[in-house]
């Protein structure tokens, strides 16, 4: 939830400091590009310290230095200096994902993976929905400036309290705290001794592996695509002021946060029910991420505001149903010892959507002054990672069962 707060921030904010700094959409869309200069990088380079360092120190010491960098944003005097600090930012914010995926390897079993890190991840959304109004609301009432100094400070708090509470798997916090009740890992895919001898290229040049990634960079197109410009079409399209496209923004981000709620929750029953692990997790993927592509891509040709953000809404609540099983899909196919790597580097594909996402974005804005183009470039997008994951993910005889299938 900090993550999403810190960074949609700028994107409420961006009426502002056009006016302030006198910049332009285009600008604006390499800014927002940016960012992912610095983040995708730190995706990959993130996972790998996750694995040699683990989760609860790369995770506290990444939130502490973003929220620095979204702090400084206020000193910001121009295009060069508002575009520096958005690639620290991104660097700083690059380990998020592989730190989760490794956590939650660490305390849950396989058959719960999904779900776990659906309710971890179901905090993006929440962070997005208010953003809108306290962004929008310290924006208002101190300036844009201000309001960046203030949740620098919320992240600031997170980190304190993480250091202090936090234990990388169960087994540290029974080590810690032995009169603790604690979920101790259960695996239900069975992977030999051997497997952790397996270098990270070993999973790299896996068809899974590189199926899921290009999904992931499909999800991010449209999420990117919503994070940097959707707050910019309703003031620009929809001639909505700055406290009604704050307030209209949580709509999208609520439903996304049922959606990555339930999302996982949803591939692991299907798993009990099928015993099959990639099975569940592509019909989830496959149909969520179609109906996320047309859904975005009728919403940018509607004329009024109520059938684009419905649209939009239901657009993002599909996007998220899927938002967990990329995640879950690294559990299913790569040893523990490996983890954070593949997960940096599935993230680290994802993220390069939003360096070109925005820019395209920005680009078809500045040049034709409307966004119509952009939305429908996004559905097919997505709807080309649907393709693949339809086609190219198939059931294999040593396809790993679950244990105990319902």
């Amino acid at each position: 939830m900090v993550n999403y707060l810190d960074r949609v921030a700028l994107s409420i904010t961006v009426p502002m400091i056009e006016k302030d700094l006198a910049l332009s959409p285009e600008q604006f869309g390499v800014i927002f590009g940016s960012f992912f200069f610095g983040y995708a990088i730190f995706n990959f380079i993130g996972g790998l310290a996750v694995d040699k360092f683990g989760p609860k120190l790369v995770l506290g010491v990444a939130v502490g230095l973003w929220s620095v960098f979204c702090g400084l944003t206020s000193i910001a005097t121009g295009f060069m200096s508002l575009l520096i600090l958005r690639v620290l930012f991104g660097m700083a914010e690059g380990p998020i994902c592989s730190s989760a995926n490794k956590m939650i390897n660490g305390w849950f079993p396989n058959k719960e993976a999904a779900t776990a890190m659906g309710i971890l991840s179901a905090g993006s959304p929440l962070g997005g929905a208010v953003a809108g109004p306290i962004v929008g609301y310290l924006a208002l009432a101190f300036g844009w400036r201000l309001a960046f100094v203030i949740i620098c400070g919320i992240g600031l708090v997170w980190m304190g309290i993480w250091f202090f509470s936090v234990a990388n798997t169960a087994k540290e916090k029974d080590q810690i705290a032995p009169a603790a009740t604690v979920n101790q890992k259960v695996s239900t895919l069975d992977f030999a001794d051997e497997d952790a001898k397996l270098g990270l290229m070993h999973y790299l040049k896996q068809p899974v592996i590189l199926v899921t990634a290009f999904a992931f960079f499909c999800y991010n197109y449209i999420l990117f695509f919503f994070l940097s410009w959707f707050p910019s079409y309703l003031v620009q399209a929809h001639g909505l002021n700055i406290k009604e496209m704050s307030l209209t923004t949580i709509i999208p981000w609520i439903v996304g946060f049922v959606g990555l709620a339930i999302g996982g929750f949803v591939s692991d029953k299907i798993l009990q029910i099928t015993g099959k692990v990639l099975l569940s997790r592509k019909i989830v993927l496959v149909t969520c991420l179609l109906a996320a592509a047309i859904c975005v891509g009728f919403a940018g040709t509607v004329s009024s505001v109520v059938p684009a953000v419905a649209l939009m809404s239901v657009s993002i609540f599909f996007l998220y149903v899927t938002g967990s099983i990329y995640w879950a899909i690294i559990q299913d196919v790569v040893h523990k010892a490996k983890i954070g790597s593949v997960s940096g580097f599935i993230h680290l594909i994802g993220s390069i959507s939003g360096i070109i996402g925005p820019i395209i974005t920005g680009f078809i804005v500045q040049n034709t002054g409307k966004f119509d183009s952009a939305f429908v470039l996004a559905g097919v997008v997505a709807a080309i990672g649907a393709v693949l994951v339809f086609t190219v993910i198939k059931e294999k005889k040593d396809e790993p069962v679950l244990v105990n299938a319902v």
